[in-house]
């Protein structure tokens, strides 16, 4: 399976990803963000970090750089696309997703280690997870609280586009266990084609028991089984 991981000036988890994507098989590729075609991807990632230091907006100018219509082509054309953190955040820049990344409630950069439940495991990539298992992953943002109107929240609940909410270690979603406010405990979500994933916990840093866990696996495993 073909990767092409998208690089900006700023990006400080393009790495991690690649490393995250060659341990699990993929053959992936390095794409600068000045360049005008895309490889042949069968997954497009957009990683974590502070694309152009966060100017004006966390993502806003990553959204307009000049491989992101090529991204929005290939999305378009069905191709799996991943944002994770900043990824996220320029993806709701670009439209491919709905919704905003806020700052966090607290008005604080989080990094810590988070529990997460996956909400949908039916999805190309999560169904080497179950229903509601609860994961440990990590979170560092200062933009990760997530938003949107009524409406689109009323369609991501009734066609199943949650795809994690934060929760406690036993799984209760409440606002103890929500790190950054989040509505509904949202911590990612997919478009209508389940094409497209935006989440804001990394799971590309927890897929080595030596520095971490390895429940961020089972979504790569997903992907390219």
């Amino acid at each position: 399976m073909k990767s092409s991981v998208i690089v900006f000036p700023g990006s400080n988890c393009d790495r991690d990803i690649a490393v995250a994507l060659e341990k699990m098989q993929f053959k992936n590729q390095m794409i600068w963000h000045k360049e005008t075609t895309l490889p042949k991807s069968d997954l497009i990632v957009i990683p974590g970090g502070f694309s152009y230091g966060d100017y004006l907006r966390s993502g806003a100018i990553a959204g307009k750089s000049l491989i992101i219509d090529e991204v929005i082509k290939a999305a378009n054309d069905g191709c799996l696309i991943l944002g994770i953190c900043n990824g996220f955040q320029i993806l709701t820049e670009t439209g491919l997703l709905k919704g905003t990344l806020l700052r966090n409630k607290n008005l604080k950069f989080i990094n810590k280690d988070v529990h997460v439940k996956v909400t949908n495991n039916k999805t190309k990539f999560s169904s080497k997870y179950k229903i509601n298992q609860i994961l440990k992953l990590n979170v560092a943002h200062n933009e990760g609280n997530y938003f949107t109107d009524s409406f689109h929240l009323e369609t991501l609940k009734k066609e199943n586009l949650i795809a994690f909410q934060y929760c406690d270690k036993f799984g209760n979603i409440n606002n103890q266990a929500n790190p950054n406010g989040a509505i509904q405990n949202i911590a990612g979500i997919y478009n209508s084609k389940k094409n497209i994933l935006g989440m804001m916990p990394h799971p590309e840093r927890m897929v080595d028991k030596l520095i971490s866990n390895t429940d961020g696996i089972n979504l790569f495993s997903s992907l390219i089984n």
